[in-house]
């Protein structure tokens, strides 16, 4: 019997490890792809609400808070890890370090394929956008209201239902206006 490889093949039919990550083997349409077609909170909202329109989101608002393109283009890419590992939930998150170790050198991964290196701020006002994004998105989609002190939106984040293809059309517009 053969044994399974340790890579899984992508959209673009590159064959990547994501214990071992190639920059050769990032692509940025099966980022935009498999993110388009990733619901946000593990599929609990009460509509489908895609990681990449999550990320469109983020990028959005640092355009809105006039932040430079490469932190732009940070946050567009800062949940791209998930198209090649999935998502997890935070509290599953917290309690797998190992997990986070793997998602954190992947992400410095993607990142570094892209030309970016995130520093302390950077990665600072990466998660305050991100939090935020968190919280409305769960006051919008599931009546909850996240009680986690975040910074208040520029513009008002897109919540409209769009095709699948839609959101990876509008990831790859995005990145392609930013690289």
């Amino acid at each position: 019997m053969k044994q399974p490889e340790n890579y899984i093949t992508t959209y673009k039919k590159h064959r990547f490890s994501p214990l071992n990550p190639s920059p050769d083997n990032i692509d940025i349409e099966d980022i935009a792809h498999a993110l388009s077609l990733m619901c946000r909170a593990n599929g609990h909202f009460t509509g489908f609400f895609s990681i990449a329109r999550h990320c469109i989101n983020c990028c959005k608002e640092g355009q809105a808070c006039g932040l430079s393109p490469q932190a732009c283009l940070m946050l567009l890419l800062h949940d791209a890890s998930e198209a090649y590992i999935s998502d997890l939930t935070r509290p599953v998150k917290m309690g797998l370090p190992d997990y986070v170790k793997i998602e954190e050198h992947l992400q410095n991964v993607i990142w570094g394929k892209f030309g970016t290196t995130p520093t302390a701020s950077d990665l600072k006002i990466i998660g305050e956008i991100d939090d935020m994004m968190l919280k409305l998105e769960f006051e919008h989609f599931a009546d909850e209201v996240i009680e986690i002190d975040t910074i208040s939106p520029k513009i008002p984040p897109d919540f409209e239902f769009v095709s699948f293809e839609q959101d990876e059309r509008d990831y790859l517009g995005l990145f392609n206006g930013l690289w």
